[in-house]
């Protein structure tokens, strides 16, 4: 499946201060059938790729990004951890892992729950594909930053 990539009209205006607050947001979709995310995607694939991100941030992704852009992002690293733009568009190769496609939302968000607390027992300072090194600190912000752009 692959997701539409036009600005998605109307988006929510979501800022998240814990990922508590992001959970909180994520059941009230999954309690609302027929909600709208601010994306294209579907809210399991959503929550499945949240929970995917986080724990890269624990285990590594396995991958980097290419070289330019492994130039040029850590200098827009302290941008994307205030707010994040739509538009990033990952290779093809990637994108089957980045969104797996595993159920039901609520199965998803059981997932995205699990990941959630496993980074509240683990640091995550895996290298970022694009940013390289990241503190615990700037992934945990950045998780935020994600959530808010995706849900």
């Amino acid at each position: 499946m692959t997701a539409t990539t036009t600005p998605a009209a109307g988006r929510r205006e979501l800022s998240f201060a814990t990922m508590e607050e992001m959970l909180a947001d994520a059941q009230r979709l999954v309690e609302s059938p027929g909600s709208r995310t601010t994306g294209h995607w579907p809210l399991e694939r959503l929550l499945s790729h949240l929970a995917y991100t986080i724990h890269g941030s624990i285990d590594g992704f396995g991958s980097t990004a290419p070289w330019f852009v492994r130039l040029i992002a850590p200098f827009l690293k302290g941008g994307i951890l205030k707010k994040m733009s739509p538009g990033i568009k990952l290779p093809e190769a990637t994108v089957s892992a980045a969104f797996p496609d595993y159920g039901s939302p609520a199965e998803a968000l059981e997932r995205l729950r699990a990941a959630v607390e496993r980074a509240k027992s683990e640091s995550m300072v895996a290298p970022h594909p694009a940013f390289g090194k990241m503190t615990h600190d700037e992934w945990y912000r950045l998780h935020l930053r994600h959530a808010e752009m995706h849900l």
